[in-house]
């Protein structure tokens, strides 16, 4: 029972890690200060999507699950958990790193949206 607990602890928390990857440049829109929790996320969410890479939380949520005599994740989290919902069957390596300069692009257009609202406020003054 506990094993099953963490392993579902673990599943939140990599569930929000992902939001926040994704969406947390919204987030320091409305507070300057969160750019720093976000970019080192962004960052993260990038070079796993880039390279393919499986993030360490996942093998932990398997072990977890295994513990609790479930059956333990096939492939990577986002596989097993949003697989058909974000990524298209037969989905490429070259898709793989479609989707991480999209995840880039959108943020840039958030920071950037940032960057004119401080400036603007700057004029302002």
């Amino acid at each position: 029972m506990v094993w099953s607990i963490l392993a579902d602890a673990v599943l939140v928390l990599h569930g929000a890690f992902v939001a926040w990857a994704v969406l947390g440049g919204l987030a320091a829109l409305r507070w300057p200060r969160a750019i720093w929790l976000h970019l080192p996320a962004l960052a993260w969410g990038i070079w796993i999507e880039a390279t393919a890479g499986v993030c360490p939380l996942t093998p932990l949520e398997s072990w977890l699950r295994v513990r609790a005599g479930q059956a333990g994740l096939s492939g990577s989290f986002i596989d097993h958990y949003l697989g058909a919902l974000i990524y298209p069957q037969g989905l490429t390596p070259a898709g793989q790193g479609r989707l991480a300069l999209g995840l880039a692009l959108v943020n840039a257009a958030v920071y950037a949206a940032i960057g004119w609202r401080a400036a603007r406020r700057r004029h302002m003054r």
